[in-house]
């Protein structure tokens, strides 16, 4: 019994051996695998730089001019609307007067009136509910068209300039101006429009 118990104490101690040297060995491996990430990647800085896209949306010509053009359009179809809705509402006070004057010669004329008031009334709005979707719609491409616009030229400016990361102000708390390049996006997006319209 004291045997077994002196071989078993000498296989425990050479397993822990064995986990000690493997231990040992194989950490030296991982940290030199680490210490070669760090120099690949610790040499260069991470090139970083931030768009204000607020101000990109302030100042792009072609995001005034779209901006415009769906203002314009805008008023005319809230126009049209007001038209209709205050055309409507007149004859709907003309039609309440007559009613209690007791204007219409027979009942049935007066529901006739009152149906044509009541499809008019549908008909409004469901021109509300069209212009309203497609100013949404319009508005939509307006964004869309801006932020491809913006997208494809900092595709082109960032080709030369190589920064790793460029943020929009959207995602930035902090920046320090060095890192700014929203005055350089503008001009050169205003430039390209312009050199486009040509």
């Amino acid at each position: 019994m004291k045997n077994n118990s002196t071989l078993i104490h000498v296989i425990l101690a050479l397993a822990v051996i064995g986990l000690y040297v493997l231990y040992f060995t194989g950490n030296k491996k991982g940290q030199s695998d680490q210490a070669t990430t760090e120099t690949q990647t610790g040499n260069e800085p991470v090139k970083v730089a931030f768009v204000k896209l607020d101000s990109v949306l302030v100042n792009y010509d072609l995001a005034k001019e779209l901006n415009d053009n769906f203002k314009s359009k805008q008023d005319a179809y809230t126009n049209e609307y007001g038209q209709k809705r205050i055309n409507f509402e007149k004859q709907a006070n003309a039609f309440q007067e007559k009613l209690k004057r007791g204007g219409f010669l027979t009942q049935e004329r007066a529901m006739q009136e009152r149906n044509r008031l009541i499809g008019m009334q549908q008909d409004i709005q469901k021109l509300d509910n069209d212009l309203s979707s497609k100013l949404q719609s319009m508005q939509q491409e307006i964004n869309q068209q801006i932020i491809d616009s913006i997208s494809n030229y900092v595709k082109i400016y960032n080709a030369d300039k190589k920064y790793d990361l460029i943020f929009s102000n959207a995602n930035l708390l902090e920046g320090s101006d060095q890192h700014n390049i929203t005055r350089e996006v503008i001009t050169a997006l205003n430039k390209r429009y312009h050199s486009s319209k040509k």
